[in-house]
């Protein structure tokens, strides 16, 4: 039941743009810089909860606190629309200015954002590792094939929960109102938290061993104290820390300043009877300065799917579906919040064919297990977005022109002899790019880092999600601020038909181009480290010796 509460979250996200505008008065703009920035907030508060779960409480106590937040704040959520009074009154109504939303009213749906956040924040990051927990047993000889078994099947059940998400729930929002529609995920959500409490006494609940961002922080500060040492001078090998089953006999010469961290200056002081550091917040192994050293060349390369990320969230889409023929049948017409839904298919398919497919095939010719190297395929998910984005561009001006050709430039909820299959190109391609670039670029993090630190992978990922989120509403903000001023019509109006979104998506297409240069310095860059999906940072043999417990310096 863990995915399930994500995907009863997830199913408020689609509309929910829709809603702040219609019952809140905010504009567009605005609206979309809240929904942004609440993403991010998830998505940070997710690194933030899987450290505190791994040092501190557990993955079963952060699953359940993060569960029961999200219940509360779902809760909260679903009352805003039961009380008139937690929301202002709508425009037209009594007055003809819009009412503004009162300290009260406001608090009351960031309350629900906040508490979702922080529910979500715990949830994600440690229900799978929670799920493992429970089939680990070493005495098994098939419990690794069990274990990825797993992780395939969790996986697959995440792509079916998004799909449940932006398609069940979202139609009950639309044909059966927001009280119904805010209700459901409410009552499932009772539902399966009651489930998980009730099997409580039965689940394994491993203890807290210490974070991964514990033993980077170690290493930082390490370094830091003892920044009085030359490491231009010749250290022999028992000068510095190393664990007992280490095959790193010395720290490598690239990031040297990190090499004062595994400096043993004096074993009495620095080291115990049995070997061990007697702080390891002043001396780390050189494991410890090998995996900083990774995660420093890992940066660069990792930033370059950002941009990516921030033009898949273009702020007004939902908009733009709403003016356009969205039916299939007579009777059938595709919510426009269920739209993510052909780039979540894409995605899907489009790793099966190349996995299925392609990869046999490229293989023959490249002689790489993958088909071809994480950089190729990261390149061309960045190529493929930057398509993608021009293509959006270019169908607003088609769209905009006709409803101002049809006399409907200020009637932004009159709908279009347009059908809204002219959007399925631009979303199937970001699909396909979101999945070359984040699988390319998760596969290039995972032969950096030792086999015992893949989620880091995912971490980091997350993280990027994050200040993608931050970014769009940077954007957005200035974008709107910028192109209103002088009395002019923002390009990010709530009345797309006077606004110009078709710019804004030619804006986000001259980033994405510019950040296609970046990625391509940074391969010139990070190819002398990286070769045929291999580092020369951490070899195999090395990756069979490390455990988390060692790094974790606990």
């Amino acid at each position: 039941m863990n995915h399930v509460r994500d995907w009863q979250v997830l199913g408020l996200q689609p509309n929910m743009i829709i809603y702040i505008t219609k019952f809140y008065n905010m504009g567009a703009a605005r609206a979309s810089v809240l929904i942004n920035l609440w993403s991010a907030i998830s998505n940070v508060l997710s690194i933030l909860g899987a450290f505190i779960s791994d040092s501190y409480i557990g993955r079963f106590r952060a699953v359940a606190i993060g569960s029961i937040s999200s219940l509360i704040g779902m809760i909260v959520l679903w009352l805003t629309t039961i009380f008139p009074q937690l929301r202002p009154l709508p425009c037209g109504e009594y007055q003809h200015d819009c009412n503004g939303t009162t300290a009260a009213q406001l608090a009351a749906i960031l309350c629900s954002f906040g508490l979702i956040s922080i529910g979500a924040g715990f949830v994600r990051p440690c229900s799978i590792a929670l799920g493992a927990d429970q089939l680990e047993n070493k005495e098994n000889l098939d419990n690794e094939r069990l274990i990825d078994s797993y992780f395939n099947w969790f996986y697959a059940s995440v792509g079916v929960s998004i799909v449940l998400a932006v398609t069940v729930i979202v139609y009950i929002q639309d044909h059966f109102g927001w009280q119904v529609g805010f209700g459901v995920p409410a009552l499932l959500m009772v539902l399966s938290v009651s489930v998980f409490l009730i099997g409580s006494p039965h689940y394994i609940k491993a203890k807290p061993e210490g974070s991964l961002f514990t033993g980077l922080f170690q290493v930082a500060v390490a370094a830091f104290r003892k920044r009085h040492i030359n490491v231009q001078l010749n250290y022999n090998d028992d000068c510095y820390y190393k664990t007992p089953e280490s095959k790193l006999l010395e720290p490598s010469t690239d990031f040297r300043c990190l090499n004062r961290a595994c400096i043993i200056e004096d074993p009495h002081m620095e080291l115990k009877p049995d070997g061990k550091a007697s702080d390891p917040w002043s001396l780390c192994s050189v494991e410890q300065v090998k995996i900083m050293k990774c995660f420093l060349t890992v940066l660069p390369m990792w930033s370059t799917c950002i941009m990516l990320l921030v033009s898949f969230s273009q702020p007004l889409s939902i908009y733009q579906l709403l003016t356009v023929d969205r039916h299939i049948t007579h009777q059938f017409e595709i919510p426009a919040g269920s739209f993510g839904m052909i780039t979540v298919l894409s995605l899907t398919i489009w790793i099966a064919f190349y996995d299925r497919a392609l990869v046999p095939l490229l293989s023959r010719y490249t002689g790489l297990p993958t088909g071809i190297s994480p950089f190729s395929r990261m390149g061309i998910g960045l190529f493929l977005g930057i398509v993608a984005t021009a293509l959006s561009a270019i169908t607003e001006t088609i769209r905009r022109n006709k409803a101002i050709n049809a006399g409907f430039e200020d009637d932004p909820n009159a709908v279009l002899n347009m059908s809204s299959m002219w959007f399925v190109p631009q979303l199937a391609l970001y699909g396909v790019a979101e999945a070359l670039n984040a699988v390319g670029q998760i596969e290039f993090i995972y032969s950096l880092f030792p086999k015992t630190m893949s989620s880091f992978a995912a971490a980091l990922y997350t993280f990027g999600l994050a200040l993608a989120n931050l970014i769009n509403s940077l954007l957005v903000s200035l974008v709107d601020s910028i192109t209103s001023t002088g009395g002019n019509t923002s390009w990010l109006a709530t009345n797309i038909n006077r606004g110009h979104l078709d710019y804004y998506c030619w804006l986000m297409t001259f980033l994405c181009v510019i950040n296609f240069l970046y990625f391509l310095a940074v391969c010139r860059f990070t190819d002398q480290h990286h070769h045929d999906g291999r580092s020369s940072l951490f070899p195999e043999a090395e990756e069979e010796h490390f455990s988390n417990k060692r790094f974790h310096g606990a």
